[in-house]
């Protein structure tokens, strides 16, 4: 590849991650807000959130499906982007309860298509140089915090349908986007695996690591559909939301620089216990003590550990622990599981228990002995069990 054309491979693919991202740090945090100002009740919200959620589940397996089997990844990651785009649309217009889950629904099982090609065409691009890699996907978290910062902020001057015409110019710049990318020529469908998966997803090792992870994702639910509402109650600005926002993304940026060396360091079952239990400290701290900015602030600093060295963790767990042939199939199982199942049924959760009386002390205590537990189930097993190697 030639140096220009490398260069400008490199910035697209830059540019696609900052936005795909940078829709992500509109939608996270502020779909609730903009589901409030419709005037949806919290049991609805998360209803809505947790149908989302679910399409995190079907969606990345079934593309990844067609893209193995015809390996047209370019056409798959622009044909997602370009149905992201047309059927968010019918958010303008959509004021009902399901007409709205209908268009989100599609809306995020289109957007799934995009990030997983997006890896595979940069990996292919940069010829599996790591460094470079790391500083292509730094312009995701970078577009993340841009936008919630700029989002939160327009929030203090415009109604809450502000994050919807942010979403929408966003995803058409990813569509734009796209279109600039190339496809690399040494690109080839994946032949067939034949090693199954299932007598290593029944082994007590990975059921107990796959439990802790949904407990753990579960515990989110409070803090993706509810924090930005939670934070607007208690009289923070759009800006100050958006900040500390941004501030949790920031330095679980940091924490992926020096996961490896925690890793070695400590060991994959030491620091996930760690993560988990800090994590129920922190739901503890916001369910309890969010009028005090200071600790607020303070505990945007768990994120690092909540989400950052975590995922960092358990990426090295499966990379090790599992034979290489099946990789691809246990982190489908770990995102589903995990992220989709254990997301859903924390976003239902949440929307259900923050309608209640004690609203959001309830739902972050709920969402802290969630993470808690996520901790404990790992007592069930030794660090030796988590950090040793399988024969690949």
């Amino acid at each position: 590849m030639a140096a220009s054309s490398s260069r400008f491979a490199i910035v697209a693919l830059s540019l696609t991650y900052a936005l795909y991202f940078g829709q992500l740090g509109v939608i996270t945090p502020y779909l609730g807000v903009f589901l409030d100002g419709r005037g949806f009740s919290s049991v609805e919200i998360g209803e809505l959130f947790a149908v989302i959620t679910l399409a995190r589940i079907i969606g990345p397996s079934l593309w990844a499906g067609v893209a193995d089997r015809s390996g047209k990844i370019l056409f798959i990651l622009r044909l997602g982007s370009g149905l992201t785009v047309l059927s968010f649309i019918g958010v303008f217009w959509a004021y009902s309860f399901w007409y709205l889950t209908l268009v989100m629904g599609l809306m995020m099982m289109f957007w799934t298509a995009v990030l997983p090609q997006l890896e595979v065409l940069t990996l292919q691009t940069i010829e599996g140089d790591s460094k470079r890699y790391g500083r292509i996907r730094l312009w995701g978290s970078i577009g993340f915090i841009v936008l919630t910062v700029l989002v939160g902020k327009a929030l203090d001057f415009f109604s809450t349908d502000a994050p919807i015409y942010a979403s929408m110019l966003v995803l058409i710049g990813l569509f734009i986007s796209s279109l600039t990318l190339t496809q690399p020529q040494n690109l080839k469908p994946k032949a067939a695996v034949a090693v199954r998966i299932m007598p290593f997803l029944r082994d007590k090792v990975a059921l107990l690591f796959l439990l802790s992870n949904a407990l753990l994702q579960l515990s989110f639910g409070a803090y993706y559909g509810f924090f930005a509402l939670y934070m607007r109650d208690l009289g923070y600005s759009g800006m100050q939301t958006g900040l500390l926002i941004a501030l949790g993304v920031t330095v679980e940026v940091g924490i992926f620089l020096v996961a490896q060396r925690l890793i070695s360091r400590f060991g994959v079952w030491r620091l996930m216990v760690f993560c988990l239990l800090a994590t129920g400290l922190r739901w503890l701290v916001l369910g309890t003590l969010a009028d005090m900015f200071w600790l607020v602030f303070f505990s945007q600093f768990i994120h690092a550990l909540s989400f950052g060295l975590n995922h960092s963790t358990s990426m090295h767990f499966i990379h090790h622990y599992f034979p290489t042939q099946i990789h691809g199939r246990i982190q489908a199982a770990y995102i589903s599981l995990a992220f989709g199942l254990g997301g859903a049924v924390g976003n239902y959760a949440a929307g259900l228990l923050w309608q209640q009386g004690a609203g959001s002390m309830l739902t972050f205590s709920a969402a802290g002995a969630c993470a808690a537990m996520g901790g404990l189930v790992l007592l069930l097993i030794s660090p030796q069990q988590m950090d040793k190697h399988r024969s690949h």
